[in-house]
């Protein structure tokens, strides 16, 4: 259905000009891929470019040229050059209020509602000129996003779609969440690029998350000097993110999850418990440290809001409020602490957001919280609906803006079906409701996120965040490589749909998830054979997916050298070989069990000896046997994951993850070394073969 409001449908009838009624949602999709979906649309024409294009702004507005120049430039690196001659193809950036704009609203019999005037715009054609209209240069801005979106390529040509757009968010607040704390930090570069991309799709705020890796001058102790985000970092994001339209609301927690804060006996008496991670809500140096911080923070930070986090707070009630807690409820300590904080805090005269999950466990204490706190419900897996999680705070009055995820923490590649049905649940629900923004969120729990692995899920939540009500998650799976990598074969796709099916084929054995527990794991420990019950049914079909979103990755590649955000494919590569690789090794595994009962059964008889050094070659023969490749596949995925974090990241951070797979290489090359020399001790002198138990295998049945 297309989207208008009713204003929009009454001035519509009221001029009797039904231009943009004319053509279906369904068409557009089928013949034009944009992210996020615009409220109305009508194709023109096609004009080839010829591999030129002008781009213009009469009134020489400062922001206006900006993004006449980042128009220029994408379409610069896409091969599209700037071009003077006249017969040339024109896109011309105007303001509303200009003449020019005026008459072409006018003749077209288009309207520029209110709702449009913050971030709204109008495209309209004309010959061979694409004008857009706005009311401001943030406006200004997103319609020049559109524009790239209505450049595509075929047969190596590059084609304008001319289209009559009307077009605004949904949401005012449209922000991604990255976590800066379990992790990598990324370089500036990468959270440059983050925000360039971030603004593309219309998003309009990063929120960095710390618990301690934000370097400040009072309590400097906590954060890690290469790891963490200095004043002179900071200040050259802000300047570049002001220009994308890109607020940052930095959080920086306030509450708990600041256990790398409290293991510094400096802050020992502040905590909840000796060094745990919660801070002591009855300890007057615990509000101090909070407004030392946000000090800093607002200098740093010119923007309207901050977020103190404030979630999971788990160690609550557990020490030095456990009396407290026993008598007047967790929520009331929990809500006291807000409000001493609020109050600590409004000196900053900034809006203070804090994540809703354990408030909302008391709606009635809920109410006592000041009108001009923003809280923000999250919950990670689909629902039905998520009203509850976003009522509590809608019946007290707050403003409410709503956090779904990408679920890619813990994982080896993120559950994208989760994912999308989570956002799109959500965004609609908060809505409906009246949320006023949205943050999508990403996690580094376990610390092996890749951001590159993650955009697939995020601006599916950029559009939903501007689209009106529940977003369609086929048209967006049909649209986004075209858009996000410009692979018109459907390869890129397909690919992820790939990934989606194994993480599913595992979802059918009741195991939720590819996850780095499982990827981590010795098949041949007391976990790993438990786990390996349940995954035989589905090793095979999780391989077959992964290995075919591989197959594909690699064709898409070859078959186009300039597909865009070629890091992400590597990285989606990754994650596909390591999902191939869990599958693997646990069918490796059995074989190579069953490949050892059966020589162990059979090594004392003469006429089984070929038989028996076929076996030995089977589980492990230098480089060839089943357990020097699951060696291999460890040093395989760690070179690619290692080449995948340098394109992201700073080196701090990246060797914990190493020595994980230092650890799983060392397992299997000892293995392997202990069965050759077993192995050629019992061809040479006759030494009898071990029973499999004193070697940590596992008894199997012989396939």
């Amino acid at each position: 259905m297309l989207h208008r409001t009713k204003a929009t449908a009454a001035f519509l009838a009221a001029s009797s000009i039904l231009f943009l009624a004319q053509i279906t949602t369904a068409q557009q999709t089928a013949t034009l891929p944009l992210i996020p979906q615009p409220k109305e649309v009508r194709l023109a024409s096609e004009i080839p470019l010829s591999a030129r294009i002008a781009i213009e702004v009469p009134g020489n507005n400062a922001e206006d040229n900006f993004a006449a120049q980042d128009l220029q430039e994408t379409l610069g690196s896409w091969g599209v050059k700037k071009s003077e001659a006249k017969n040339t193809v024109h896109v011309i950036l105007l303001r509303r209020d200009s003449a020019q704009a005026r008459d072409l609203l006018s003749a077209s019999h288009t309207a520029f509602d209110s709702q449009m005037h913050d971030e709204g715009y109008v495209l309209i054609p004309k010959n061979d000129t694409l004008y857009v209209i706005a009311e401001t240069s943030a406006g200004v801005f997103y319609g020049a996003q559109t524009v790239k979106q209505l450049i595509t390529r075929q047969s190596g040509a590059w084609t304008l779609h001319t289209a009559l757009i009307r077009d605004w968010p949904a949401l005012a607040h449209r922000a991604a969440d990255d976590d800066l704390s379990r992790s990598g930090m990324p370089t500036l570069d990468y959270q440059q690029k983050q925000i360039r991309t971030f603004a593309a799709y219309k998003l309009n705020a990063y929120s960095p998350y710390f618990e301690f890796t934000l370097r400040y001058s009072g309590n400097p102790v906590p954060a890690p000097g290469p790891g963490a985000m200095s004043r002179q970092d900071v200040a050259e994001l802000v300047r570049y993110a002001r220009q994308y339209h890109i607020t940052i609301i930095p959080e920086q927690e306030a509450f708990g999850h600041l256990y790398r804060v409290l293991a510094y006996d400096k802050y020992l008496d502040l905590g909840e418990t000796p060094h745990g991670d919660v801070l002591a809500p009855g300890e007057p140096g615990s509000l101090q440290l909070i407004k030392s911080w946000f000090t800093e923070i607002a200098q740093i930070f010119p923007g309207p809001y901050i977020h103190i986090g404030a979630d999971e707070t788990f160690g609550l009630g557990r020490g030095k409020t456990h009396d407290e807690v026993q008598k007047r409820g967790l929520g009331a300590v929990y809500i006291d602490f807000l409000l001493a904080i609020a109050n600590q805090l409004a000196p900053l005269h900034k809006k203070i957001l804090f994540w809703g999950d354990v408030a909302m466990n008391d709606p009635e204490q809920v109410k006592r919280l000041p009108k001009d706190l923003i809280a923000v419900p999250w919950w990670y897996d689909p629902e039905p609906s998520f009203d509850k999680y976003i009522k509590p705070f809608t019946d007290a009055g707050l403003e409410t803006w709503v956090a779904p995820g990408v679920d890619s923490w813990l994982k080896v590649y993120p559950n994208n079906d989760v994912a999308l049905r989570n956002i799109q649940g959500f965004l609609r629900d908060g809505q409906r409701m009246g949320a006023k923004g949205a943050i999508t969120t990403m996690w580094n729990d376990q610390g092996e996120t890749l951001f590159d692995q993650v955009w697939y899920g995020m601006l599916f939540g950029a559009a939903a965040s501007w689209q009106q009500g529940e977003s369609s998650i086929p048209q967006y799976q049909q649209s986004f490589a075209q858009v996000f990598h410009h692979d018109w074969s459907g390869k890129i796709n397909q690919a992820h749909l790939e990934m989606i099916a194994a993480h599913q084929s595992l979802s059918k054995v009741h195991i939720d998830d590819a996850s780095n527990n499982i990827f981590w794991l010795d098949p041949w420990s007391k976990d790993g054979e438990a786990i390996a019950e349940k995954i035989r049914p589905a090793s095979r079909d999780l391989r077959l997916h992964a290995e075919q979103a591989i197959t594909l990755i690699e064709q898409a590649k070859d078959e186009d050298p300039d597909l865009s955000e070629r890091n992400a494919l590597d990285a989606m590569e990754l994650g596909a070989r390591r999902m191939d690789f869990i599958g693997m090794k646990f069918e490796f595994a059995d074989e190579m069990a069953q490949f050892y009962n059966k020589v162990y059964a059979e090594q004392t008889d003469a006429s089984k000896n070929d038989e028996v050094d076929a076996l030995f070659s089977l589980i492990t023969d230098m480089n060839d046997g089943r357990c020097d490749q699951l060696r291999d596949g460890y040093s395989f995925t760690r070179e690619l994951y290692e080449d995948a974090w340098k394109k992201e990241n700073r080196p701090y951070w990246l060797g914990n993850v190493q020595v994980r797979y230092e650890a799983a290489q060392l397992l299997w090359y000892n293995r392997c070394t202990q069965l050759r020399h077993l192995f050629d001790d019992h061809d040479n002198n006759k030494t009898p073969l071990p029973p499999a138990s004193s070697l940590g295998i596992p008894t199997l049945p012989s396939p």
